[in-house]
């Protein structure tokens, strides 16, 4: 416990070699880069060795020795500890800080709309948001708790499967009402790439199969052009603003779908993609009050929105009708 003096000290060592730079850790650490040098200097004092071969120039100016290198997952290791125990000792209250992750898609079409009654529930918890389309490392960015999009598994972390959704095609009402029905070789095909870098996201060509095997009749429709955009919900706006077609993932879409904004074509043919919401968090948080309080609400909100089925029937010469049925 005696070496504890150097905590400090070691945060900075870990930042450093990290960044591979005292400039980037002070501003990681919020001191200044002196500072950080000194901590490192201090440390390098005491083990009886240079922990960083310095260089004069180059983005990267410094260079873990081997004994750094070495020691740094121990270090990581006994930081993250650290970390996880001074949540633990809010974890006997049901107030703090939450962390929560999620994307900024998800963020704007779901979660946002639904916050008000958690905070109603649990006044004394304050949240705090990371909205982010990257993924983010539960341990460095001190997250308690998020919503992934995929296949459900995550290394390190526990995944529990909160949602799964439909794909199928959408548009505005009042493109429908002026283009009088629903012929896709006449429509902008707008595609959504904000997931490309994930295997089993039905894309157009896989739901016009999928469509021909119902006997629909899609033919000649030519997928390799259209509007695309990286950001589920702006491929949603653009839809309700009246630009175009896409495949909707329902999840994403039922909001807009329950309001009107948006019209679901061919509800006939269903297309379940293989990837999921899925609710994530480390094994060694599981157990923090306000970690267990945000996951319930969160699937309390997912069994609320599935026991509602939304139906969108469109006819040929271009009527809705709405149908929402309580199951």
């Amino acid at each position: 416990m005696t070496n504890l003096v150097h905590l400090n000290a070691l945060r900075a060592l870990e930042a450093s070699a990290r960044y591979q730079s005292f400039s980037a850790a002070a501003e990681e650490l919020k001191v200044t880069p002196a500072a950080v040098g000194q901590l490192v200097r201090t440390l390098e004092q005491w083990v009886g060795a240079p922990l960083f071969y310095r260089k004069t120039s180059g983005k990267a100016r410094l260079i873990a020795t081997e004994n750094t290198k070495l020691a740094l997952p121990d270090i990581r290791a006994g930081l993250d500890k650290l970390g996880l125990g001074l949540d633990k000792l809010q974890a006997g209250s049901d107030s703090g800080v939450l962390t929560v992750t999620v994307s900024p898609a998800f963020a704007a079409k779901w979660l946002l709309p639904r916050i008000d009654s958690f905070q109603s529930s649990w006044p004394d918890i304050d949240m705090r948001l990371d909205i982010s389309a990257k993924s983010a490392d539960f341990a460095l960015q001190a997250v308690d708790i998020g919503v992934r999009y995929g296949a459900g598994d995550w290394s390190g972390l526990i995944s529990e499967k909160l949602m799964t959704e439909d794909v199928y095609p959408v548009c505005s009402p009042q493109l429908l009402k002026q283009t009088g029905g629903v012929d896709l070789t006449q429509q902008t095909l707008i595609h959504d790439l904000s997931m490309t870098d994930y295997s089993g996201l039905p894309s157009w060509d896989e739901w016009l199969k999928k469509a021909a095997l119902t006997a629909v009749g899609l033919t000649e429709i030519d997928t390799s052009r259209g509007m695309q955009i990286n950001n589920s919900a702006a491929v949603l706006q653009a839809v309700i603003n009246g630009h175009g077609v896409a495949l909707a993932r329902s999840v994403m879409a039922r909001d807009d779908l329950a309001t009107g904004r948006l019209v679901r074509l061919f509800p006939e043919i269903e297309f379940v993609s293989s990837l999921a919401y899925y609710v994530v968090y480390r094994p060694e948080s599981a157990s923090i009050v306000k970690l267990q309080a945000f996951r319930d609400w969160l699937f309390t909100q997912a069994s609320t929105d599935d026991s509602f089925e939304i139906i969108k029937n469109v006819d040929n010469a271009g009527g809705i009708e709405q149908v929402i049925k309580n199951i």
